[in-house]
């Protein structure tokens, strides 16, 4: 059959002899594109350009808008990434201008260290928009591998989960776990212990005297349940009752809104004499400090505040003490599980990483005179 006869209707050709076919076609008339090329061979668009981007991945090809010519002397790109980069991973992030750059920083360091290469895309905190961002990666890249922090919220977020899970390629989560709800066991994550995060700052909080220690989330955040557990588990293990807590949710508070749900909160302090609070996140954090001072209240001598993710918590006035997560580990981390995924295949153990935080200490929860703990309660922190 000659390089120019269409392809016969109902005949497949194997992905190598597609190959075979496209550069016979380049070297017959030296450039194709991909809209007629695929329909002589009777398949999809999208088929040939994954062919292009494989043949383009050896050196074999070079890429156009809209096809493909054979290699030019001046283009090295190719070449030279095949030579760099063993494999290919795509990572989607749901945010590229809060705590994710961190994370995006460490992967592409440690991929670099590897010989891999990322693609990242950024998403939103929403289940269909990631898996739109994940799909257009295994449309138009030669991706091996997946990083995603998918939203797993409600049935789409299990769905989502549950087809991250069935992809013929290997997935890493990041900053994610899925729920013992959805069985996916096929997926790795490396994640932030969140709840430990939260029980070290509650214990901080403790041995500054404090013993009425509220919790202000927002439960639109996928960290927040974790960080409210750990809050719960640090309270039992002081003896705090629970039921004599602040715990209240500042989800889709902003401007006006956001400053009346502040005094109520500050209201609940002063009725249940609550000192402290552990703020999530820190962003939260700062505007609830502001919100104090405001008010006439000292931080940390009225109210002291640990906040959580420490984004911006160094920029308030006093500096916002906050649990600082190891946002490039996890990053590092998740490419580490990928590399190694990749390396050996399926007889490797599912691996699932929890790294710890750490606490860093500022103005807005140490020196105020409160009661010393107890030399039993000093004992188990």
């Amino acid at each position: 059959m000659s390089p120019d006869q269409p392809e016969p209707a109902g005949k497949s050709l194997f992905s190598l002899q597609r190959r075979e076919r496209l550069m016979e076609e380049l070297r017959a008339h030296g450039a194709i594109t991909v809209r007629d090329i695929a329909g002589k061979l009777g398949v999809s668009e999208l088929t040939i350009r994954r062919d292009v981007n494989l043949l383009a991945d050896e050196g074999l090809v070079s890429r156009v808008h809209g096809g493909a010519t054979l290699p030019s002397p001046l283009d090295r790109t190719a070449a030279g990434r095949a030579a760099a980069h063993s494999y290919s991973i795509g990572m989607v992030v749901p945010s590229l201008d809060y705590y994710w750059p961190q994370v995006i920083s460490g992967a592409r360091a440690e991929a670099e260290e590897q010989n891999l290469r990322i693609m990242v895309r950024g998403s939103t905190y929403d289940a269909a928009d990631n898996r739109r961002q994940v799909q257009a990666l295994l449309d138009t890249q030669n991706i091996d591998g997946l990083i995603v922090a998918p939203d797993m919220g409600g049935g789409h977020g299990q769905e989502l989960l549950r087809w991250l899970n069935a992809l013929p390629i290997p997935v890493v989560l990041a900053e994610r776990r899925a729920p013992a709800e959805v069985p996916a066991h096929r997926l790795e994550w490396a994640a932030t212990d969140h709840a430990f995060g939260a029980g070290m700052a509650v214990r901080h909080l403790w041995q500054e005297g404090h013993r009425r220690i509220g919790c202000l989330t927002d439960s639109s955040s996928p960290t927040s349940p974790h960080v409210v557990r750990g809050w719960q588990q640090a309270l039992a293990a002081l003896k705090i009752p629970l039921q004599e807590t602040v715990h209240e949710d500042s989800v889709k508070q902003v401007d006006g809104g956001r400053s009346a749900h502040f005094d109520h909160v500050l209201e609940l302090c002063r009725k249940t004499g609550t000192t402290a609070m552990l703020v999530h996140s820190d962003t939260q954090a700062v505007a609830f400090v502001q919100h104090c001072v405001d008010r006439g209240l000292s931080v940390p001598g009225d109210i002291a505040v640990v906040g959580y993710d420490d984004e911006v918590a160094y920029l308030a006035e006093p500096a916002i003490s906050a649990v600082r997560p190891p946002k490039q580990y996890v990053g590092k981390v998740a490419v580490q599980l990928m590399a190694a995924r990749l390396a050996e295949g399926r007889m490797r153990p599912v691996h699932r990483v929890e790294l710890n935080p750490e606490l860093i200490l500022r103005d807005s929860s140490i020196g105020a005179p409160r009661l010393p703990a107890t030399g039993v309660l000093q004992d188990s922190l």
